[in-house]
């Protein structure tokens, strides 16, 4: 996979777009094409989901990521706009996820449509059921010490 190092510019806007720009670990990227990967035959929608999303990212060093970026293991608050509520969680790898806990599996369609994003930034993305929502990050808090 080619990394393709950039500074990432800020938003302008927090509109809703079906596929905003997006930002990624190359590290991280690397790691969750082969989880996609894994789980073709299982999850089919979510490997397609998070495989399109890992393509489209612009790939940084995780030196190089901006705070507000959604990474693995970032803690994030985003808003449901058809529900009207914010929930919190952590993003994980699947063996760690406990929704109890607050921690949710990157191989969920929430998981797959939150990382990357950056706060401020809305995107409208299909539940389990397939119905599009619009979620909207509120505030990304970095857990995860530079590894």
């Amino acid at each position: 996979m080619a990394v393709r190092k950039q500074k990432i510019p800020a938003m302008s806007s927090n509109k809703a777009t079906r596929r905003p720009p997006i930002h990624m670990i190359d590290s991280e990227a690397e790691t969750l094409t082969d989880l996609a990967i894994s789980i073709e035959d299982r999850l089919p929608q979510v490997s397609e989901l998070l495989l399109r999303e890992i393509e489209r990212a612009r790939l940084h060093s995780r030196a190089r990521i901006g705070r507000d970026v959604v990474t693995m293991a970032s803690r994030v608050r985003f808003a449901d706009a058809a529900s009207g509520r914010e929930a919190e969680y952590q993003l994980v790898y699947p063996k760690d996820a406990d929704i109890s806990a607050g921690r949710i599996s990157i191989l969920t369609p929430v998981g797959a449509g939150l990382i990357g994003l950056r706060e401020g930034q809305s995107i409208l993305w299909p539940d389990r059921d397939g119905h599009e929502r619009e979620l909207t990050i509120v505030e990304v808090v970095q857990t995860q010490k530079d590894a």
